[in-house]
């Protein structure tokens, strides 16, 4: 996924922040995008097909599960990245 890659050249290396980001982290049954251990704090980038009916119900699913492990999720469509990308990288900062 293109904007995974775009997000993950910010995010790698620690190079806008001191937070440590890990990519395709697995926690329980899921694997994560981004995850931030510093801020408990899970970044998901969600493409065309996480908006039908099917894959809502799992997304929410999934993040209530997160949730209750005390993490924070950040949700973005990947048309975001590409259309709002500084804003994009201004809400993760702020929530780290």
């Amino acid at each position: 996924m293109e904007e995974e890659v775009i997000l993950w050249s910010v995010l790698r290396g620690r190079k806008v922040s001191s937070a440590k980001f890990i990519r395709q982290k697995r926690i329980g049954n899921y694997i994560v995008d981004f995850y931030c251990m510093k801020s408990n704090l899970v970044i998901e980038l969600d493409g065309g097909g996480h908006f039908t009916d099917e894959k809502v119900t799992r997304d929410r699913a999934r993040d209530e599960y997160l949730k209750s492990l005390g993490l924070k999720i950040l949700r973005f469509s990947n048309l975001e990245i590409r259309k709002h990308f500084n804003a994009v990288t201004e809400v993760i900062f702020r929530n780290i």
